[in-house]
This record gives C-alpha cells, sequence and structure tokens, in this order.
C-alpha cells in the first residue's frame, strides 16, 4: 500500500478541513458491526468540494498513469466509488463500471453494472480501505467475468494489519491517496487532535478489536 508523500499531507489536510474524518478518542463512534472506534470516515462529502473533488479525480488519474499505463476499463466500487469512478473515467476516456457488493435479486441480477468483457484490464476505484474485505469483492466479481484486475486505488485506508494480509492474499496491488497515519500526524500538526491522544489512537490502528472492547467494558 503506497501514497506520496506530498499527496497524502495534502489529501489529510482537505479530510479534516471539511470534516470527511472525524477524529474524538474521548467519545468514540460506533460502526455498523458495533464496534467502537475514534475515527469516523465519510469521503463522499468530498464531492461536495470542487476544488477538492478535481484534486482527487486527478491524482487518481496520475497514479493509474504512473502504475498501471494504459486500461481498458475503469470499475468503481459501489457506492462510495461509483462517482469518483466515472471522474477518472471520462478524464481518461474510459468505459466505465460499477460493482455491487452482491447481485441483484432482481431483473438481471447483475453484480456489475455496464459492459465489460473478458480480457479487459480493469483499474478499481474505491473511496476507502477498512478490512479490504468488501473492496476485494469487487475484484473477485471483476476476475470472475474473466477480467485482469491490475490494481485499486482509494483515498484512504485504516492501514490495518488485516486489510494488509486481505490485500497480499488476493494479489492486489493497492494505492491510497492518504492513510492513517499520515491523517494521525498531520492532524496532531493542525490542532485537530491532542498529543496526548496520538498514543490511544496509534493503539487503535494495531488492534480495533481490543481498544473497542475496553471502551464497551
Amino acid at each position: 500500500m503506497k501514497n506520496t508523500e506530498p499527496t497524502a499531507e495534502q489529501m489529510a489536510n482537505f479530510l479534516l478541513q471539511i470534516k470527511a474524518v472525524k477524529l474524538n478518542n474521548e467519545h468514540p463512534f460506533t460502526w455498523a458491526s458495533g464496534r467502537k472506534s475514534p475515527i469516523y470516515c465519510d469521503n463522499r462529502v468530498t464531492l461536495s468540494y470542487p476544488a477538492i473533488r478535481t484534486f482527487i479525480r486527478q491524482r487518481f488519474v496520475d497514479t493509474i498513469n504512473e502504475y498501471w499505463g494504459n486500461v481498458d476499463v475503469i470499475a468503481g466500487v459501489a457506492t462510495g466509488g461509483i462517482a469518483q469512478g466515472a471522474l477518472v473515467a471520462q478524464d481518461l476516456e474510459k468505459p466505465f463500471v460499477y460493482v455491487r457488493s452482491e447481485s441483484k435479486s432482481h431483473g438481471l441480477t447483475n453484480q456489475i453494472e455496464g459492459e465489460i468483457h473478458e480480457g479487459q484490464s480493469v483499474v478499481v476505484i474505491e473511496d476507502l480501505v477498512s478490512t479490504g474485505k468488501s473492496s476485494l469483492v469487487a475484484v473477485h466479481a471483476l476476475r470472475e467475468k474473466g477480467c485482469v484486475v491490475k490494481g485499486m486505488a482509494a483515498i484512504f485506508t485504516y492501514q490495518l494489519a488485516v486489510a494488509a494480509k486481505n490485500f497480499e492474499e488476493a494479489q492486489v496491488e493497492l494505492h491510497t491517496l492518504t492513510d492513517y497515519g499520515t491523517l494521525i500526524d498531520v492532524a496532531c500538526r493542525e490542532d485537530y487532535i491532542r498529543m496526548e491522544d496520538q498514543q490511544s489512537l496509534a493503539q487503535w490502528r494495531k488492534n480495533p478489536e481490543a481498544w473497542s472492547d475496553a471502551r464497551l467494558g
């Protein structure tokens, strides 16, 4: 999982400025799983800010050109990766598809929406990566169609060890615009969080389950 430092810091600043990412060590957020977390990330907010939206699109385009070169199709992961993926595909003048978490139970029962063919090369666009499991569902669906997935680009990763393991096992190259470590560094430097909270936030990334369990009591 790689990023470029100036881009990573600038992206982290953007996310903090527009409150797409919220950090609260004292009053943690509850995720859908029921787990407690000091961070809540909603990168869809970036779509409401044209300058940031453009920055993300261009950095994705740069990442694709640098690491994967020419590709046949851009695929967005539903739902967070759909809008950004479509913008990237438009810039690159490539076809676009998006991939659901599972096939629809009605109509054509599609999991992949849009036209894609066996043998085509694909880069997948995602808004954020946590454990990587839901992101990799899209990769597996594309591979089942006979596509060659060159890699995935995402705005943000929590840098969880389980995600690194999942991407390695799936043999998927991941590049992100920023990450949890950079975000915490920027948040401390710019006074979004207190320095004394940094250790607890680092502990969460190392073992989210234990961190959550300690607060659930």
